[in-house]
């Protein structure tokens, strides 16, 4: 389970901060569990999964505020309010959209990588990611026009 976390997260502080999240929400919903639904490795490794998805909705982008030598500081400037401006323009998305994107366009992972670490079948990653594209454009449209 760990090494799932590790892989989807890219992070293993994260991971292990994760897992344990998991392993108490385990114990406290013990109870819940039903073996006639599944075993409990698959029970674990499905709050895994979707405790591995908060933490990816809830990551934000965090531009790095250094200035590479020999790069004019407007630019540099330029580029990071460029980018908390998409971080903006992500936070105003439905979650699952912007989680798509963050794992696209952020950690680099294929659509099918992503369909694969999430569960989701490839056409609706593909149709979220979509739609996530096309609502950005128009936020940044409507702000440009603004």
């Amino acid at each position: 389970m760990l090494g799932y976390l590790v892989a989807v997260l890219r992070d293993r502080g994260a991971a292990e901060d994760v897992l344990q999240e998991v392993f108490a929400e385990a114990w406290r919903r013990g109870r819940s569990y039903d073996p006639s639904r599944g075993t409990a490795e698959a029970w674990i490794m499905t709050m895994a999964k979707s405790r591995a998805i908060d933490h990816l909705r809830k990551r934000v982008p965090e531009p790095s505020e250094t200035v590479p030598e020999g790069e004019d500081l407007t630019t540099v400037a330029d580029d990071l309010h460029e980018r908390w401006r998409v971080a903006a323009f992500l936070d105003r998305l439905p979650a699952d959209e912007a989680a798509l994107l963050r794992m696209r366009f952020q950690a680099g992972w294929s659509q099918s990588k992503i369909a694969d670490a999430t569960g989701t079948p490839l056409g609706t990653v593909k149709m979220r990611m979509a739609s996530a594209m096309k609502s950005m454009r128009v936020m940044m449209l409507s702000e440009e026009a603004a």
